[in-house]
């Protein structure tokens, strides 16, 4: 492995995702059980980058858009006909484990964009229409990993009221929900276990602000002792903002929030380069990032929603797959660095190039962030 692997990798990361890593969007998912017999799902999400197999993100929504509008009629069609392909591959809605068939409309697609939304040439909702199984007693939904974390509420054709919402990781499955009766709250194993996935995937692979965050303090401390000092006190302030904010405590804005956890990243790369020590001011600049990072965590899970009678056991669980993610990226950065040791490279070599280049991720996320 060569510095150089180290210098570009941050900064092709920070190419590659949007202006906000914390912008973790959903997979809405409407399921309607009619009387007839048959259902239809409404599946909300970036129809435009599905079709052309790129990422899902903000700034590109009108470029996506004006690319798909340029097609010719028949390539246009040629491409609607791809993501409904994709859809019935990627997409499963199953009675009693078994998938049902189903065909794909987009009510959506040549109307015009609502003031104050995003252009879209396809539209934002692919509706699923199938015949319920004679005998079904159970209904299930899942998403492959194409598609962002799943929110989805199953109604009956006529039902009064707002349905639960059901949460599921991305490339996961719903539990089993009745076709009648009410549905039973998720177990507290189903919850720790769901909410840990959550808390884990939003570090790695998705949460690559707080990797390179966790990767700096990786970096400079080629002691062990200093380095858990320094994990400790992130892991401290952020259990703490994050508990405050769930519990309507303390709030702030994202909008204040995301820059500032971008401006401390790259403040934890230039210090990196710039002191070859670990000054005893870090440990206290750490906890204050820690502090800036818990409120981003807030905002996910706020997103994500705390499940009645099982929200102390989604909020720890949550925290603790956080943890396990930031414990992975520190294994692979320590293993990357005692490997090129073994290899006969000089640590030097790597952490200054690898320190500047997350500075610079940082103060392109800063930023765009900013004006955003």
């Amino acid at each position: 492995m060569r510095p150089l692997v180290f210098l570009a990798l941050p900064a092709l990361l920070a190419a590659g995702t949007a202006a906000s890593a914390h912008n973790l969007a959903f997979t809405d998912v409407r399921l309607e059980l009619r009387m007839d017999g048959t259902f239809t799902a409404d599946v909300s999400c970036d129809l435009d980058a599905l079709a052309l197999g790129a990422p899902s993100e903000k700034d590109d929504a009108a470029a996506l858009a004006a690319e798909i509008e340029a097609l010719s009629p028949a390539a246009r069609e040629e491409l609607v006909a791809g993501l409904e392909r994709l859809l019935k591959r990627r997409l499963r809605v199953r009675y009693d484990g078994a998938p049902a068939p189903f065909e794909v409309a987009l009510p959506e697609r040549g109307r015009p964009t609502p003031p104050g939304a995003l252009p879209s040439a396809l539209g934002l909702v692919a509706r699923l229409s199938g015949r319920v199984p004679a005998g079904a007693r159970e209904v299930s939904f899942f998403a492959s990993l194409a598609f962002p974390p799943v929110r989805i509420a199953v109604v009956r054709e006529g039902q009064a009221g707002a349905p639960p919402i059901e949460l599921v990781a991305r490339g996961g499955e719903s539990r089993p929900l009745p076709l009648s009766g009410p549905a039973a709250a998720a177990s507290g194993l189903e919850t720790l276990r769901r909410y840990l996935l959550l808390g884990a995937t939003h570090i790695l692979p998705f949460g690559l602000d707080h990797v390179l965050f966790v990767a700096g303090l990786a970096l400079l401390s080629a002691r062990v002792r200093p380095l858990l000092a320094q994990v400790t006190a992130f892991t401290l302030a952020h259990t703490a903002t994050l508990a405050l904010s769930s519990a309507g405590v303390v709030s702030l804005s994202p909008t204040v929030v995301e820059p500032l956890i971008a401006l401390s990243i790259a403040y934890v790369g230039l210090e990196n380069a710039l002191s070859p020590r670990l000054r005893a001011s870090r440990l206290a600049l750490v906890f204050a990032f820690g502090l800036l990072h818990g409120l981003g965590f807030a905002g996910v899970l706020g997103q994500l929603g705390l499940p009645d009678g099982r929200r102390v056991t989604a909020l720890l669980s949550f925290n603790l797959g956080v943890e396990l993610g930031q414990l992975a990226v520190i294994a692979i950065v320590l293993g990357a660095l005692q490997l090129w040791s073994l290899a006969g490279g000089r640590r030097e070599s790597v952490v200054r190039p690898a320190s500047l280049a997350i500075a610079a991720a940082g103060l392109f996320w800063t930023v765009r962030r900013f004006l955003a």
